[in-house]
């Protein structure tokens, strides 16, 4: 699992956090169980504060998504809830695709146009 902090992206980080983690539950990227790193080594791998990723396990894990244990870390729950919709999942690869091709420089023409041509084949 690869974590991004967009810091032009006008989403605060820890919400990057919560979705690009939340996303990688949803698709089976993280399989119930695997263990998550802790709040201090995703902060300094991050160069975020330990409160930012604090605050996005804290939103993952009233969701049901992922326990947190004394001694154990935090895990991805056996049952993570599941949007039946896919539509947090859509929104969350939409923005990561569309502030991965604003770091291209791609103007939203260019960006609508790829979108169309992919589903189109």
């Amino acid at each position: 699992m690869i974590i991004r902090v967009d810091s032009a992206d006008p989403t605060p980080a820890y919400e990057q956090l919560r979705r690009q983690i939340a996303t990688s539950i949803a698709t089976g990227e993280l399989a119930p169980g695997t263990r998550l790193p802790t709040v201090r080594q995703l902060a300094g791998d991050l160069g975020v504060a330990n409160g930012t990723v604090m605050r996005a396990y804290a939103e993952l894990e009233a969701a049901g998504a992922v326990t947190t244990a004394r001694g154990g870390g935090t895990r991805v729950a056996e049952n993570p809830e599941r949007s039946h919709d896919h539509a947090d999942e859509l929104t969350v690869l939409t923005h990561t695709y569309i502030s991965q091709a604003n770091a291209l420089g791609a103007s939203p023409d260019q960006i609508l146009t790829a979108v169309r041509k992919a589903l189109n084949g």
